[in-house]
């Protein structure tokens, strides 16, 4: 047997996942465009059909919907200035600039929002690529013929749903973190730590604050996959789950960044005594510890799609917080008796504890429960005033896959 590429073998593999997917559909989405624009037209060779097809069909159902015709008509729009200036002018420097301009001016006109710059680029390809297009109606046919192919192809075969990718990047920040607070206990344990070493865990929280953003990229995507989606039964549930979910890991990275401030700013103030009494440190490193794994569980709670997982990881999280808050107490007890002898540092020791409070507050099974359903009830007025002619297509588009999934067992059975 003939060996396989390993590349080969790893892309079976993700056979199944979002990207692939993609990547499968916006290629069958082209071909079929540039299939019924040879059909339908006399152009010999209609690339902006495909072309069209390509950019429609890469946005998720619920942009489709809500935001394809604003895409179409910067392609149209593109596609009838790039006309004319491939008529009077044709392809040059100075063309180029003006038609740019021109693109952009024209994007703004006809209100296509953030698809403004898609002006500009649809009409520089088309001015780069269609030069054997009889007619300017040639050019708008193909167009319209992508679009609708790809507008098509996005209600018959759906976008993938990009909630395990965006989970799955939730849960990395929060291992992260819960790395960094053991490496911070472990200092904190150390008799004689540098300030180098413990400063390097401050720039390290500081770039876990800064990483919330790139998983918000991902994040947003997972939450537009789910809009108006028939195969997602709680979609609202479900982006509200994760968006609260990643907020919270936010404001932990936050605290986290302000907790290695704290060590920091003790171990640069002390003298030739350790961070900590042996006794402290080894209570603190037990309390970064419990917290460590609080977060850890916190970010598989949010990111579990099934309910047993959900329980399992709740449960395993309500011991990880009882747990630190009952170290906590002791820490704060040992800290009390330190200060009580040694009162020099007593505002950073207790800045300290209140940083503590507050990621275990953030954490808190129960706040999360109340601000879950605060915000399900928000957000469901909210889409219902915003989009009452969508969630009614959603509705249908529930409803007729129901009967579909219910019609396939019988005519499997007959058959």
């Amino acid at each position: 047997m003939p060996d396989v590429p390993e590349s080969l073998v790893g892309l079976a593999k993700r056979g199944g996942e979002p990207v692939v997917v993609q990547t499968l559909r916006s290629t069958t989405a082209a071909t079929l465009a540039y299939i019924a624009a040879l059909w339908l037209t006399d152009v010999s060779a209609p690339l902006l059909a495909p072309l069209t097809a390509l950019l429609v069909v890469q946005v998720t159902l619920f942009a489709t919907l809500t935001a394809g015709i604003r895409r179409v008509n910067s392609v149209v729009a593109g596609v009838l200035i790039a006309t004319g200036f491939s008529a009077l002018v044709g392809l040059s420097w100075w063309s180029l600039g003006l038609l740019i301009l021109f693109s952009l001016a024209l994007g703004h006109l006809v209100r296509v929002d953030e698809f403004v710059p898609e002006v500009a680029i649809s009409a520089m390809l088309v001015l780069g690529v269609t030069q054997v297009a009889e007619t300017a109606w040639d050019r708008v046919f193909e167009t319209l013929i992508g679009a609708v192919v790809g507008l098509l192809f996005n209600l018959v075969i759906l976008p993938p749903i990009w909630v395990r990718p965006a989970g799955e990047n939730i849960e990395q920040q929060a291992r992260r973190m819960r790395e960094l607070l053991n490496r911070l206990g472990e200092e904190a344990e150390e008799p004689r730590t540098p300030v180098s070493r413990i400063a390097a865990k401050m720039e390290e929280a500081r770039r876990l604050d800064e990483a919330i953003a790139e998983v918000d990229v991902t994040l947003t995507q997972a939450e537009e996959s789910l809009r108006l989606n028939p195969r997602v039964k709680e979609p609202l549930l479900t982006r509200i789950v994760l968006r609260t979910g990643l907020d919270t890991l936010e404001s932990c990275a936050v605290i986290l960044r302000t907790i290695s401030r704290n060590l920091t700013d003790l171990a640069t103030r002390r003298t030739d005594e350790p961070l900590f009494p042996s006794d402290v440190a080894a209570a603190l490193r037990e309390l970064f510890t419990y917290l460590a794994g609080a977060v850890d569980s916190f970010a598989t709670l949010i990111t579990s799609q099934v309910s047993s997982t959900a329980d399992e990881a709740e449960k395993f999280l309500a011991v990880e917080l009882d747990a630190a808050r009952l170290s906590r107490e002791h820490v704060a007890g040992l800290l009390l008796t330190r200060i009580q002898e040694h009162p020099r540092q007593w505002q950073l020791h207790g800045s300290l504890l209140a940083e503590v409070d507050r990621m275990l507050d953030e954490l808190d099974i129960e706040k999360r429960s109340a601000h879950l359903a605060e915000e399900l009830d928000r957000m469901s007025r909210e889409q219902s005033r915003r989009y009452p002619t969508l969630r009614r297509v959603a509705g249908t588009a529930r409803r007729v896959g129901r009967r579909l999934r219910s019609v396939r067992p019988r005519a499997r059975s007959n058959g």
